[in-house]
């Protein structure tokens, strides 16, 4: 599931997917974590980053990341494999996408989901394993 995840709603998302790419709080990750447990499955999650500190978005500010990370693992046994951002709009996402690759290879993950339609090419040529290309697929939202 790529998108903001509700708490209200990941009773429903749990049995739906295989991987949740927007983890981004600690009531968000215990919520996870009770509903895996009631249905015995485990997902793949991506903690997404805040990576531009912008307020607008979601996602763990870099400086909380580790504390987090940690968090996830040890109070909540998620499987944490990688890490996601939405780099700030109008703005070179390479510096934001090397960022990223460091964040995860300092965290030992291996999964990045990073790029878009616009900017996936940089985004993989900095290690991204998932992106997102929908209006290169599907055209521009009206």
């Amino acid at each position: 599931m790529i998108g903001r995840l509700q708490t209200n709603k990941v009773k429903f998302a749990i049995p739906l997917f295989d991987y949740i790419h927007s983890l981004d709080s600690l009531k968000l990750a215990k919520k996870i974590y009770e509903e895996q447990n009631k249905i015995k499955k485990s997902l793949k999650i991506f903690i997404q980053v805040n990576i531009g500190n912008e307020d607008q978005k979601s996602g763990i500010n870099e400086e909380y990341l580790e504390e987090f990370y940690n968090k996830c693992i040890s109070e909540f046994n998620l499987d944490i494999v990688g890490l996601m951002c939405l780099p700030p709009n109008n703005s070179d996402s390479s510096d934001y996408f090397l960022k990223m690759k460091d964040l995860a290879k300092k965290h030992n993950l291996k999964e990045l989901s990073m790029g878009m339609s616009n900017d996936y090419l940089e985004a993989v040529k900095y290690g991204a394993t998932f992106v997102r290309v929908g209006s290169a697929i599907f055209g521009n939202r009206s």
